[in-house]
This record gives C-alpha cells, sequence and structure tokens, in this order.
C-alpha cells in the first residue's frame, strides 16, 4: 500500500479555536479521496500554529518578567532552558490538534496518536496521525522521518501560505512567489538552526534530512481543499515543489 504524508499546520487545525468547517470539508474530500483510492494511505502530522505560540509567548513574558533572584529560584535559567520549556508548551499544543484529527476521522484511523516517530508503530488502518516528538525537533521533522519509516516519497506541507516567497511578502514587497525550488538553494534561505515557534516553510532541521533522502516536499495552502485534492491525485496544483 502507498504512503503519503501531510504535515497539517496548527494554524489550519485551530488559528486560535477549531475550525470546524475546514475540518468538516477536509475530512470529507481525505474521506471520498480514500474510498476511491484503496491502496493508498496517509500519515498526518499535526502542528502546534497559533496556539503553541500564544502559549509559547506567555511563558517567554512571565518569564522575562522576574528579577535574577526570582528566575533563579523558579528555574528560569538562561536562553536554552527557556527555549526547551517553549518547545514542550509547542508539543503539547500538536498533540491536542492531533487528537482532534483522529476524532474527526474514526474508525479510518485506528491507532493512537504517535508521540514518537521512531519507535515500532502499527498501522492498520488507512489514517495515522501523528504529533510534536521531543524538544528540538519540529513537526517538519517529524514528518521527514514517518516518510522515511513508511517508504513515503513525498511529504505535503500545509499551511497558511500559498506558495514559498524568495523573502517575508509582508515586508518586502519585492518578494516573488516560487514554483519549484532546490534544497540547496531552500537551504541556503532557512538556515540550519531550529528555534522552538520559529515561522518558516520548513523547518531547517527536517529540511537537511530531506534532502539526504532526496525526499520531495510541497508546500501549499492547507484551506484550499480542491488544491489539496490535486496534489494527492499528482495533478496540476498550486505550491512550491522543493527537491534535488
Amino acid at each position: 500500500m502507498k504512503t503519503k504524508v501531510l504535515s497539517v499546520g496548527g494554524s489550519i487545525i485551530a488559528p486560535g479555536e477549531p475550525d470546524v468547517e475546514l475540518l468538516t470539508a477536509f475530512s470529507a474530500m481525505i474521506a471520498d479521496w480514500l474510498e476511491k483510492n484503496p491502496d493508498e494511505r496517509l500519515v498526518f502530522v499535526a502542528g502546534g500554529g497559533a496556539p503553541a505560540r500564544v502559549y509559547q509567548n506567555a511563558y517567554r513574558n512571565v518569564a522575562s518578567a522576574f528579577n535574577e533572584t526570582q528566575k533563579k529560584m523558579l528555574s528560569f535559567a538562561d536562553n536554552a532552558e527557556t527555549d526547551y520549556a517553549c518547545d514542550w508548551i509547542g508539543i503539547m499544543a500538536t498533540r491536542l490538534n492531533a487528537q482532534i484529527l483522529k476524532t474527526v476521522f474514526g474508525p479510518l484511523c485506528k491507532e493512537a496518536v504517535v508521540t514518537d516517530p521512531t519507535a515500532p508503530c502499527d498501522f492498520t488502518g488507512r489514517i495515522l496521525v501523528a504529533a510534536g516528538w521531543k524538544p528540538g525537533f519540529s513537526t517538519d521533522n517529524d514528518a521527514v522521518l514517518l516518510a522515511e519509516k513508511f517508504n513515503a516519497d513525498t511529504v505535503v506541507n500545509l499551511s497558511n501560505i500559498e506558495k514559498v516567497y524568495t523573502d517575508d511578502p509582508r515586508k518586502n514587497p519585492d518578494a516573488r512567489p516560487i514554483d519549484e525550488i532546490s534544497w540547496a538553494d531552500f537551504r541556503k534561505m532557512v538556515g540550519d538552526e531550529w528555534v522552538p515557534g520559529k515561522n518558516c516553510p520548513f523547518d531547517p532541521i527536517a529540511s537537511k534530512k530531506a534532502q539526504e533522502m532526496g525526499l520531495k516536499v510541497i508546500c501549499a495552502a492547507g484551506k484550499n481543499i480542491e488544491n489539496l485534492r490535486a496534489i494527492l491525485e499528482d495533478k496540476n496544483y498550486v505550491g512550491t515543489t522543493i527537491r534535488n
């Protein structure tokens, strides 16, 4: 059975609260597609998105408000420790988002939410849902590891952007959308460091692993349901393709 991996941004699942309309349309399309493609199965990896950033920012604000003595007493030791704590906050947000995805798909998803992409796991249904793993690793990285585990050659990265741009279009009016880019050029854009809550099209650590694997990643808008169907059906789609 062929496996496709979809990394579903938390801003798609729950931009503030769960997007009921989007989840309804998304699940209906996926169920229809699976019925018409009995030899296919899907892995969804849920991101933390806006809920993760809200709680991470709250924690950072609390940490910055203490004086040095209070920080020492409450273990706000340094930036590294703060990043570690923020990573765990983000991971918990991904697990909540993953649980609602699993619940929405009912009997199509028979296994519990995967929280360690490196551990042995059964995949007896048509859908497997995964969430964040551990500090230092984003859900993009989890998606790449699960693609490796289940021999998928493509990861579809669904977020609130339609394409990757040469720069942030909100800050640079000359930024241009990219239809296709090599891993080498993409990695020059995103760098090599992962920071909890970092907002980039695809995590730098995951990008390095994907390049080594020869994996193809498609970045596309998660709320465009018909475009997602086109991607699943290997038809013309709107998005950015990253590959060697």
